[in-house]
């Protein structure tokens, strides 16, 4: 296949260009720099639509960093890097001849808001916080691919595990040097996935022509986040001894903390599992292993 890919030079987009490669995809990068195959601005609403001939697929990636500090400017820049880059590829891709096959959009478990201890499979109500708001609006964006007929698959993704980004580079130093905890309660729920899963998520989303709407790209065995600190520790060999107070992380992250941190997310992968998809890592012990020790 000819995978459009936005994100392409982050985290998750650098590690799933090389994995589709590696399967024999044609990765057509999509940016603002001029490095990238295909350049586009979703603020403008340009792009280069031309060069977009061809595809068979399109994955987006593309969205402003959610773990910072929400001052008012950054809120709206997860909102409309979010928002702006999905109503551009949605509309490039349903004008396209021959349209591409799919569309896989990010999304995030975000869009549940605080769900406390009930369980989120893929037909949970959505929340009403920041980041569900912004979740509704992320996919809502996608419309225009949906009408014209295109396969539109909304990854909603976990907490990634890898020690190449997301949370646990930023955690592990701490745990390391015997200064970890849990966070507020610590019973909070938890939904993780590996960054091995996720790659496999999104190829076998690509593949999987019942794959349709919301799927949830987590692990199907969620922690609180009691149980995750601890398996941490033990994975560096250190005891869990300092935990984190809710108010200590407001006063240090502001409604960031309330927004990612604190919350209590109990999401199941129904759809994945339905469709046969497998999991390398079902269980938190086996995701850390293989996160700390690549």
């Amino acid at each position: 296949m000819r995978i459009g890919v936005t994100g392409a030079s982050g985290f998750l987009g650098m590690h799933l260009s090389a994995a589709l490669r590696a399967d024999g995809h044609e990765v057509i990068g999509i940016g603002r720099g001029v490095e990238s195959d295909i350049q586009w601005n979703p603020a403008t609403g340009v792009m280069n639509t031309a060069a977009c001939a061809g595809l068979d697929a399109f994955v987006n990636l593309a969205g402003a960093n959610v773990g910072r500090r929400w001052t008012p400017e950054h809120k709206r820049a997860i909102l409309e890097s979010r928002v702006l880059g999905t109503t551009l590829i949605a509309h490039t891709a349903a004008a396209l001849t021959p349209k591409p096959r799919v569309l896989i959009n990010a999304s995030a478990i975000g869009i549940y808001g605080d769900a406390g201890d009930a369980e989120c499979d893929e037909e949970a109500p959505a929340g009403h916080d920041f980041l569900a708001e912004v979740g509704k609006a992320w996919e809502a964006a996608a419309e225009a691919a949906r009408a014209a007929g295109i396969r539109t698959v909304f990854l909603r993704l976990g907490v990634v595990l890898s020690r190449h980004g997301g949370a646990l580079p930023r955690m592990l130093p701490a745990f390391r040097m015997c200064g970890g905890g849990r966070m507020g309660s610590g019973r909070q729920w938890m939904s993780w996935v590996s960054l091995d899963d996720v790659l496999g998520i999104v190829r076998f989303a690509l593949e999987t022509n019942a794959l349709d709407g919301a799927v949830n790209a987590a692990a199907p065995s969620p922690v609180t986040n009691a149980e995750f600190t601890r398996s941490l520790a033990r994975m560096v060999h250190r005891p869990a001894l300092f935990p984190m107070p809710a108010f200590a992380l407001k006063l240090m992250f502001g409604e960031m903390a309330e927004g990612t941190l604190l919350v209590s997310q109990r999401v199941v992968p129904r759809r994945l599992l339905a469709a046969g998809f497998e999991f390398r890592h079902p269980t938190l012990e086996s995701a850390l292993r293989a996160a700390v020790n690549a």
